[in-house]
């Protein structure tokens, strides 16, 4: 997520091997499939599926940045509005799937589960059908109408995790900031030294199921994560005042 420098993009062009045929990049040879030419002279790598963008010397993720006269800055805050995250890898099949959560844990194209108490039904419970979060201030929580809410947290496991409702338990070890949400970009983890995001598929987690885990990355765990591929999560702005569920389960 973080921007590279022309320099360093350019040097991981050159120490390519050429499994893959090889294009033009003015004086330059590279890998269509890991860097973008621009203007005949600019190399950007392909990270997470997306073709780094170029502004002045430096190659960007569009999820966190924008470039306006030549001048490179953060992406507004998303604050104040809820939203819903997808996935974004063009190389994976759960490409534009939902972030979903289900015991108490965050997970990528799988199934939103969530509770109503019995006086509430039919009265005031949301449909339930989606999972929706607030970011602000280097954090995340969910969309909820429960008393008290629900926070999301990167787990000691590098996992993402939310509250129970009713607690404010939440693991020693864990991080509850460090990430920011982009007005027309993405959800960005900036922990592990801004490693970001990869999606492991059910069998690298260890499941039977169909859900694919959502993991942050960092310098420590990154060795154990090669059947995993980096994403972007990008954000899906809801209308003012949607809730997404009374509780998620």
């Amino acid at each position: 997520m973080m921007k590279l420098t022309l320099l360093s993009a350019a040097l991981l062009a050159f120490g390519d091997s050429a499994v893959n045929a090889l294009s033009s990049c003015g004086q330059s040879q590279y890998d269509p499939a890991q860097y973008v030419c621009w203007s005949d002279q600019f190399l950007c790598p392909i990270t997470a599926g997306e073709p780094l963008s170029f502004c002045n010397g430096a190659c960007y993720s569009k999820f966190m940045y924008k470039c306006e006269n030549n001048v490179l800055s953060l992406l507004p805050a998303h604050t104040g509005t809820p939203f819903t995250l997808s996935v974004s890898n063009p190389t994976l099949p759960i490409d534009g799937k939902p972030v979903t959560a289900s015991g108490l844990h965050l997970s990528l194209a799988g199934n939103t589960s969530t509770y109503c108490p019995v006086e509430v039904v039919g009265a005031a419970c949301p449909p339930g059908n989606i999972t929706a979060f607030f970011a602000g201030n280097g954090g995340l929580s969910m969309d909820t109408m429960v008393p008290g809410g629900q926070q999301a947290y990167l787990g000691p496991d590098w996992n993402m995790h939310y509250t129970q409702a009713h607690s404010a338990y939440i693991p020693a070890g864990s991080l509850t900031q460090g990430f920011g949400g982009y007005e027309g970009g993405g959800f960005v983890n900036l922990n592990g030294n801004g490693w970001g995001w990869v999606a492991c598929p059910p069998q690298a987690s260890g499941g039977g199921g169909t859900a694919w885990n959502l993991v942050g990355r960092n310098e420590t765990n990154a060795a154990s994560l090669t059947a995993c591929t980096p994403v972007n999560l990008k954000i899906n702005p809801l209308p003012s005042g949607t809730v997404g569920a009374w509780q998620y389960a």
